[in-house]
This record gives structure tokens, sequence and C-alpha cells, in this order.
């Protein structure tokens, strides 16, 4: 099976500093009760939006595949919903310093790529933000680098074989059958 190819994006980004942003907050419960991702773009953070001062979906800021999250994002309930959600407002990648282990496991899954970095980048992006609202960030999954002008390049950590997959534009089924005629040359071997 197929999904979103990754390799690498230059964008502008979206300023979210709030830490700690669960995934209820991402992606409101009252919107579960769909299995299909369609649509689910109009209710990233439908309570939030209802601020004057949101940053998402703000004209302004369309087009841009990049979030600037603050610590801890994705945090709360497993919902697969929110990178869902994520995706489908147009997002192809988030940075910060840290992500809850499961939705940092569901957005890879997704298409979404979580770049944590250090502190000190973390601050300098956001202040390189604030300066310029034009500012871009890039994301090289191949190399495992984020770069945006007058921020030293950093590299971030990411799982191997999710990597693998969004290089190759593959989710897991997929990735398993690539390698389907192999499988069956040993399943008539044994």
């Amino acid at each position: 099976m197929t999904a979103p190819r990754f390799t690498t994006v230059t964008s502008r980004v979206v300023p979210l500093p709030a830490a700690d942003v669960d995934t209820d907050q991402i992606i409101p419960a009252r919107y579960l009760k769909v299995t299909d991702k369609a649509g689910l773009g109009t209710a990233l953070f439908a309570d939030w939006r209802l601020r004057p001062d949101f940053p998402v979906g703000k004209p302004e800021h369309a087009g841009a595949e990049i979030l600037l999250c603050g610590h801890n994002f994705g945090c709360g309930s497993s919902r697969e919903h929110a990178p869902w959600a994520l995706v489908a407002g147009g997002f192809r990648a988030l940075v910060s310093t840290s992500f809850a282990d499961i939705f940092k496991g569901n957005a890879l899954k997704n298409g979404l790529v979580p770049v944590v970095v250090d502190p000190a980048t973390h601050a300098a992006l956001f202040a390189a933000r604030a300066a310029d609202p034009a500012f871009a960030i890039t994301i090289d999954l191949e190399a495992r680098t984020l770069s945006a002008p007058g921020i030293a390049p950093v590299e971030f950590p990411v799982d191997g074989f999710a990597r693998r997959c969004l290089l190759d534009g593959v989710d897991e089924l997929g990735y398993l059958l690539g390698h389907l005629p192999a499988i069956e040359a040993y399943e008539r071997r044994t």
C-alpha cells in the first residue's frame, strides 16, 4: 500500500508555542466518530480556532506545512485521529522539544514527521519566526536534518523503519508487500 512520500520539505511555519497540547485539543472527542480521514482538517483545533489570535487556519498561514509546537506536543490519549487531522490540515512535519511517544508513532505511520530539537534551537526557531513571518524551515528526512536561515543545522532522531517507509512512500503493509516475492519463495521452500 502506498503512503505519502516524504524526502525533503521546505515550508513557512505556523507557530504554536503552547506546551502540553494534548490530543483532545488537537481534535476534540466529538469528531472521533469517524473511521475515515476525510474532512478531519476542519476539525483540527476546532475549539481553539474560535480564538481570534489562534494561528492555525489563519489565511496568512495557508500552505504552510510545518507546525512549530511547544514542548510535549501530542500528550494525552492515544487517538490516531490527531495526526489524521494534522495531515488533513496540510501539515507534513512538526517541530518541538518533545512529543508523546504514542502520538509520535501514530504521526510517523500517517506521513507526519515529528522533529525533536534541543531547547536552544527551539527557542531560536520561535525567535526567527517572530522576526520574520515568511521564515521557512527545511526538513530533510534522508539526512535527518533540520535547517533554516540563521540557524545552525541540527540532526534529529527518527525511527529507522518509519523513516524507510516514509522515504519509499509505503505504509507497513506496503513494505511487506514489497518483499512478497521473497516471502513466497520462502513459503515454497518450507
